[in-house]
């Protein structure tokens, strides 16, 4: 109890020295520049505590909790008496044995993007200006699909060792492609939506299955090959967003009478 106290004040302290720019450019500001005072400054200053207090929590269940669950389960999904079962020695690894680390990862992506707070404040925010045109759900499904598919395919990736640009430049001429035909209300929220997954529940978790997964993998560097998952988690939810959208506008065309269609 006496080292996880230790550890959390350690955690504290350095929040604070971190939330301590912040505090500094919004009352600077406020007192230097719009020469006001701050309006409920009781509130403001309970908020900062909660957020301090809130972030040093956070950060310790990382150090706890995340980082070496990711770690541990990259590790038990890659044993050689996982994948060939007990008493193999010496086998050799292929792509297709670690059908279990992509099935992992999407689901773990999936999982992870739905509970993510802000997507969640981005999705009840875009169904309020649009009318209800856009849904919380439809909007929340769609981006965890592609952070699973991205996710899965991270992770086939450093299996293979192949190199991470050309995904990444496939993936951009997609979202251009996309770009250019989906419907215009979409896209700017889409390329929003590729920003948000990438926040406080999915990057610990997604990172550390990264970095276990690399150095359990016969043949891998952990630093070439064990970042670069965020940038799948961030690029393929753009992609099925304006998916999403196509086919939203695709199935109210069809919806519609057949001289309606044709006008």
């Amino acid at each position: 109890m006496l080292a996880w106290l230790t550890h959390f004040g350690t955690v504290l302290l350095q929040t604070v020295f971190d939330v301590l720019p912040i505090a500094v450019v919004i009352f600077g500001f406020q007192f230097l520049v719009i020469r006001q005072p701050i309006p409920q400054l009781k509130q403001v200053l309970t908020g900062f505590v909660y957020v301090l207090l809130g972030l040093a929590l956070f950060l310790q269940g990382l150090d706890q909790a995340l980082f070496p669950l990711g770690k541990l389960m990259a590790q038990q999904l890659t044993d050689p008496a996982f994948i060939y079962g007990a008493g193999v020695q010496g086998a050799a690894f292929d792509w297709r044995d670690y059908a279990w680390v992509y099935l992992f990862a999407a689901a773990i992506g999936f999982s992870t993007t739905i509970a993510e707070p802000s997507l969640i404040a981005v999705a009840i925010k875009a169904q309020s200006v649009s009318g209800g045109a856009i849904s919380v759900w439809g909007l929340r499904i769609a981006v965890a699909i592609g952070v699973a598919i991205g996710i899965a395919l991270g992770t086939f990736r450093i299996v293979t060792g192949t190199p991470l640009p050309y995904y990444i430049m496939a993936g951009y001429v997609v979202v251009i492609v996309q770009t250019l035909v989906a419907p215009r209300m979409i896209i700017a929220l889409a390329y929003d939506s590729g920003g948000v997954t990438t926040s406080t529940v999915t990057v610990p978790l997604v990172t550390a299955l990264g970095l276990g997964l690399a150095g359990t993998v016969p043949g891998r560097s952990v630093l070439l090959d064990g970042f670069g998952l965020i940038a799948f988690a961030s690029l393929f939810p753009i992609m099925t967003v304006m998916a999403y959208a196509q086919l939203s506008e695709w199935r109210a065309r069809r919806s519609q009478p057949a001289d309606k269609r044709r006008e």
